[in-house]
């Protein structure tokens, strides 16, 4: 069964999903800068730029602790503010 949210967890449920797109906007962005400089060293180094962007991500995920989230709940957040589309 799905959680019905009160208006005020609706507020805060809408704040921070818009706050979190914003934040990956800022990451996109941030990572199109990576790749341009990816390319450029790779270049200069004459190594391909996705052995070097692979070298980076498992540097990355060596270090990260990953997390599961279960599907349920996320689409139930999604529905309630209307981010299904």
């Amino acid at each position: 069964m799905s959680r019905v949210f009160n208006s005020e967890a609706k507020l805060k449920l809408v704040q921070i999903i818009n706050e979190g797109m914003g934040v990956l906007q800022e990451i996109e962005t941030l990572n199109e800068g990576l790749n341009d400089t990816v390319k450029a060293i790779a270049e200069e180094l004459e190594i391909k730029p996705s052995i070097l962007k692979k070298a980076i991500r498992v540097a990355h995920k060596s270090r990260l602790n990953e997390t599961n989230e279960e599907n349920e709940e996320l689409n139930n957040i999604l529905e309630t503010v209307g981010r299904t589309d």
